[in-house]
Order: structure tokens, then sequence, then C-alpha cells
């Protein structure tokens, strides 16, 4: 028979163990875990969750399946892990649509303050600003000059309330001070398309949609929120550099578990998102995509919570700003 000092002993190694070792943790769950995605396969967000979640199966021992839950703004996917079991056995990815959420939406069936664990940072992407090619002027600041003659007269799309895309046009709006015409389309394929065909002026975009069209000169690069030119878009400005610092936003995924999830549980899937974050490999496709991993000093859970905390203030005055009334969620 076993003493208790000496089961009290035996436990705490075990919790320890699970807290170190990803490997343990995946022996003692399920052999499945579930990495839901709140929008279709194939955009931005479904790439990077499938380009992790190989990598965080090998570490963890446990197959990684995506499970695309698409509707409602991100909040049926968010909904989805809010509900689950808090064993770490389901997964969230999302960016600014789950802070979003909370300022968009009246009945929503989660609290998004309290009812998630932050796991980690996974990538953080500039937005670029892209312009139809019969834009007038010769340059970035003249693009700039022009916006700002047109006012609420310039129109930007977006691909839905509260989205990256739509929440850079407020905060523009904001700086140079007017209120943006914002046109909603479903993606920026479809808003790329009238761009091209001269139908509306501006998007605000992630760098992985917008290059292409960059690079062939097909659409103007006007300004991009990185602190830095990206080497890939070199005679791209920043905002900074127009004179527009204020204009500072970037889209960052996170991960995310059930509140009530363990701590060690939450440790060990966040060791899993490290180990996948620090391959070469992985680092390079996401270079290609126009965005990079976190600094590893920014890896941590406690470092997400609170970049969490501090952009779900930021959105909710942005949202404000905007005049969106908060409608019913699906």
């Amino acid at each position: 028979m076993i003493n208790f000092p000496l089961r009290s002993a035996i436990a705490g190694l075990g919790v320890l163990i699970a807290a170190l070792s990803p490997q343990a943790h995946a022996q003692s769950t399920a052999k499945t875990v579930t990495l839901v995605v709140p929008f279709a396969a194939g955009g931005g967000t479904d790439t990077v969750a499938r380009l992790i979640g190989e990598r965080m199966s090998r570490t963890l021992g446990q197959t990684v399946i995506i499970e695309n839950v698409v509707g409602g703004g991100s909040t049926l996917a968010n909904d989805r892990v809010a509900r689950s079991a808090p064993d770490g056995s389901t997964i969230l990815i999302n960016h600014v649509a789950l802070l979003a959420a909370p300022s968009l939406f009246v009945n929503l069936r989660y609290d998004t303050k309290s009812a998630f664990e932050p796991v980690g940072l996974v990538n953080n992407a500039p937005m670029v600003l892209i312009g139809r090619k019969s834009m007038p002027g010769a340059g970035p600041k003249d693009y700039v000059e022009w916006i700002k003659s047109q006012g609420n007269k310039a129109n930007f799309a977006h691909g839905g309330l509260g989205t990256n895309s739509h929440l850079c046009a407020v905060m523009m709006g904001n700086v140079l001070g007017f209120k943006p015409t914002v046109v909603a389309y479903r993606g920026s394929a479809p808003a790329i398309s009238d761009l091209l065909a001269g139908q509306i002026d501006l998007l605000w975009d992630q760098v992985t949609n917008a290059l292409p069209q960059i690079q062939a000169g097909t659409l103007h690069g006007i300004a991009i929120t990185s602190p830095q030119r990206l080497q890939q878009l070199k005679d791209v400005p920043t905002t900074a550099e127009l004179g527009m610092p204020e204009v500072s936003y970037s889209m960052w995924h996170g991960l995310y578990v059930a509140k009530g999830t363990p701590k060690e549980t939450v440790n060990a899937l966040n060791s899993a998102l490290r180990a996948a974050l620090s391959e070469p490999e992985l680092v390079e496709k996401l270079k290609q995509l126009g965005t990079l991993p976190f600094p590893k000093n920014e890896l941590s859970p406690e470092a997400h919570a609170r970049l969490f905390a501090s952009d779900l203030t930021r959105v909710a005055k942005l949202v404000e700003s905007s005049g969106i009334k908060a409608s019913e969620a699906k």
C-alpha cells in the first residue's frame, strides 16, 4: 500500500512530467486532436493551421485533424471550442475575428474574455493597402493625398465587418479625418477582381493575398503596416513613412483551448507549437506567405494572454468608432 506522502510525491512527479513532455501528455489524452478553423479550406488561416498542425502532430504523438467550422463571423467555431471538453483535444485557431465578435454580436453563447485559455501565438503579418491601377498619382505619397482629398468618396473593399481589412480602413479614416465608405465582399478574391476592373478604389489586405498583384504591377502597393519595409515589397513604404504611424495594425493568429484546461496540458500544447515554429522549413513557408513567427520571448501562453487582452480593447474601440451596430449572432 502506498502511503499518503509517497502518493503525493508520485502525483506531483506526474504533473511535472506532463508539463515538461508533450509526449507524456499525448499518452494520457485522446489519440486525436481537432484543430478548429473558422474559415473555409484554402484560405490564409486554413493554410497556417495545416502547416502547424502537421508539425505539432509529430511532437505530440497524436493525430491533428483540421475541422473547418465556417459561419457567423467565426462565432460558430469559437462556440464549438468554448463548449468543448477542457482537455486539450479541441483547439481553436483564430485572428481578429475572435476579438471583434463581442463588439459585433449581442447574443454570443460564450464570453470572449473568459471562455478560452490562450495556448500561444503563431504568426504575425502586416497589412498592405492596395489600390486600383487607374488611381491618380505617380506614387504612394500621391495616392495617400488623393485618398485624403476624396474623404468618404473613396471606397474601401473589405472582407466583412470587424475583419482586418475593415478595421484597417476605419483606422486610416480616423487618422486622416474622415469616415471611409466601406463595401463588403466575400473574401479577398472578389474584392481584388473588382479592384482590377477599377470598380472599387482600395483594399487593405494580407500581404499573402496582395503580393502577386503588386509584384505584377496590376495594382498599386500604397502602404504597409510593418515597422520596416518588407523584402518582398521594397517599393511599398510603411504607414509611418507616409505620415500615418498611428495606422499600425498586424494580423496575428493564436491558438486557444476551452477555459479550465489544465495548465500542464496548455504547456504541452505550447511546447508542441514552439517546436513546430522552430523548424526552418516552416519558417520559410511562412515567409513565402508574407508572415513570420513571433519572437521566442513572445511565444508563451502568458505573452499571448497579454496581447489578447490589449487588442481586445483596441478592436472594441475601432468597431465603436466605425459606427457599426451590433447584430444577432447566428
